[in-house]
C-alpha cells in the first residue's frame, strides 16, 4: 500500500508539471522509461526461494537468497528457515489433496465451499464488505476527479492535487506505525468514522456553511482517515481471516469485487456530481455509515489469531446454538482420539469381552 500511494504522489508530481498543452505529450512517455528502467533491473531482482525449495528441496540457490533476504550469518539460521518453508509447503500440500478430494466428492469448488461452511461463512461476507467499502467510500472520486473537485476551490486544481497525494503518502506512512499497535477492527472503525465526519463536513463546506478552504482541508482529513484503515486492511485481513486452502480463492473474488466497485465509482461519480452537486458526497457519507456500524457490530478481529482460533471464536459466538441436535461449542472444542487412544481403546473392550 505505501508503495502504491508512493507510486500515486509520483504521478501527481509529474503532473504539476507536464499536464498543460505543451507537455501533456511528454508525460507519456515517463511512462516508458519507467518500464526501460524496470527492464534493466529485473535481473537484480532475487528468485522466490520457497518456489526454488518447492523444486529441489536442497537447493543451494535457496539457501543462498534466503542467507542474504534474512541477514543471517551462521548456516544453522539458513537451515531452520529451510525447515520451516519445507514444513509450510507440505502442509500446504496436504490441505490441497485434502480440498481435491473434498472436491471430488461433494463437486463443489473453494468458492463454493467457502460459503458452505458456516465457520468461515461471515468471514466471506467480511471481506465482501470490506472490500466494497474502500471503493464506495469515495476515495477514488477523489483521485480520479480531485481537478473538477478543486476548480474553484483554489486557483491551481493540481496544487490541491499534489497536496492531497503528500498527504496521502504521509497517513499510509503512520498507517504503517499503527498497524501492529492497534487492533485491524479499531482502525476500520476509526477510519470509516472519520471519514464520515469528513464528508459532513465537505457537504456542509459545498452548501455554504463553511469556506472553501474549510473543505479543502475536510478532504485532506478524509484522505488521512482512509489511509489508516479502509486503504490497507481490506487486503490484508483477508490473508488473517482464511485458512491456506481458502486463501487464493478469497484473494481472487476480493479482487473482483474491488476493481468492480472501483470502475462503477469512476464511471458514474461525474453523472452522482451532476445530479446532486453540493451532495454528491452523501451516498459516500452513508456507505462510510453503514462500515462503520458492521465494524462495531459484525467484524471479528484479526490482529494476533490464527484463521483456526478465529473460527473457534466465532462457534463460541453462537454458542448454545444447536444444528441438527448438535452443540457448536461442544464440537469446537472437541479434538479428535489418536490413533493410540483408539488401539487402546479397543483393546480395553476385547479384553472386556474375554472377561
Amino acid at each position: 500500500q505505501f508503495a502504491c500511494v508512493l507510486g500515486i504522489f509520483f504521478a501527481d508530481i509529474v503532473g504539476f508539471f507536464l499536464a498543460n498543452p505543451a507537455g501533456w505529450r511528454w508525460m507519456f512517455s515517463v511512462i516508458s522509461a519507467l518500464a526501460m528502467v524496470q527492464l534493466t533491473l529485473a535481473p537484480l531482482l532475487l528468485e522466490s526461494p520457497r518456489w526454488l525449495l518447492g523444486k529441489n528441496p536442497d537447493s543451494p540457490e535457496a539457501r543462498f537468497i534466503i542467507k542474504k533476504l534474512r541477514g543471517f550469518r551462521y548456516d544453522e539460521e539458513v537451515e531452520t528457515e529451510v525447515e520451516l518453508y519445507l514444513g509450510a509447503s507440505k502442509s500446504q500440500s496436504l490441505d490441497a489433496e485434502s480440498d481435491d478430494d473434498s472436491k471430488q466428492g461433494s463437486g463443489k469448488s473453494a468458492m463454493a465451499q467457502m460459503f458452505a461452511d458456516k465457520n468461515v461463512r461471515l468471514l466471506v461476507v467480511s471481506t465482501f464488505v470490506l472490500q466494497m467499502a474502500q471503493q464506495l467510500s469515495g476515495i477514488n472520486a477523489v483521485f480520479f476527479y480531485s481537478g473538477l473537485f478543486f476548480d474553484g476551490v483554489i486557483d491551481n486544481p493540481l496544487v490541491g492535487t499534489t497536496l492531497i497525494g503528500g498527504v496521502n503518502v504521509l497517513a499510509t506512512y503512520v498507517a504503517l506505525l499503527l498497524m501492529d499497535r492497534c487492533g485491524r477492527r479499531t482502525l476500520i472503525m476509526w477510519s470509516s468514522g472519520g471519514m464520515f465526519l469528513s464528508c459532513v463536513v465537505i457537504v456542509s463546506a459545498l452548501l455554504g456553511y463553511f469556506s472553501k478552504m474549510v473543505a479543502l482541508g475536510a478532504v485532506a482529513v478524509y484522505v488521512v482517515f482512509f489511509a489508516i484503515g479502509l486503504g490497507p486492511i481490506p487486503f490484508l485481513i483477508v490473508a488473517e481471516m482464511f485458512e491456506g486452502k481458502y486463501v487464493a480463492a478469497a484473494m481472487s473474488i476480493s479482487g473482483l469485487v474491488n476493481g468492480t466497485c472501483n470502475f462503477f465509482v469512476g464511471l458514474f461519480f461525474p453523472v452522482i456530481n451532476e445530479a446532486l452537486g453540493a451532495y454528491s458526497f452523501a451516498p459516500f457519507g452513508i456507505v462510510l455509515l453503514l462500515t462503520f456500524l458492521y465494524a462495531w457490530l459484525m467484524l471479528p478481529e484479526t490482529a494476533g489469531t490464527t484463521p483456526e482460533e478465529l473460527q473457534a471464536q466465532l462457534v463460541a459466538k453462537n454458542a448454545g446454538t444447536t444444528y441438527h441436535n448438535l452443540d457448536i461449542e461442544g464440537m469446537a472444542s472437541h479434538v479428535p482420539p489418536s490413533m493410540d487412544e483408539w488401539d487402546d481403546a479397543l483393546a480395553a473392550m476385547e479384553d472386556e469381552d474375554g472377561l
